[in-house]
């Protein structure tokens, strides 16, 4: 369960950062000038943003593989298959209990890289 803690929470926390930045622009130069630029911090939000959904994601798929251990590979779809495959050459199944932050960073690396997309 700790895993889908870990998600929920970074869910919760893009909640936070999608909150529009132009909200918090205040006066400036003495009440002369109304407008900041906020667009450093807004890039720095999406970018926050995209790097908790890879966090995300990596635990989707991580949940997900476990689960497939369970069912017959026969009855995969071949793409499902062969993304399976691919995930549990580099992640083994959970079988007793560990910590998962390497297998998290392991996910996330698939995820960022282009292997899950060409198998």
């Amino acid at each position: 369960m700790i895993p889908q803690y870990t998600a929920a929470s970074l869910v919760s926390e893009n909640k936070i950062l999608a909150h529009p930045a132009v909200v918090d622009s205040i006066p400036t130069s003495g009440g002369k000038e109304d407008y900041n630029s906020l667009a450093s911090l807004s890039a720095w939000k999406a970018y926050q943003i995209a790097a908790n959904v890879e966090y995300i994601l990596a635990i989707e798929l991580l949940t997900t593989s476990q689960a497939l251990d369970y069912c017959e590979l026969s009855r995969m779809a071949p793409a499902t298959r062969k993304a399976y495959e691919h995930v549990r050459e580099s992640i083994p199944h959970l079988s007793e209990d560990r910590p998962l932050h390497q297998d998290i960073e392991k996910a996330r690396d698939l995820i960022r890289g282009e292997g899950l997309i060409h198998v």
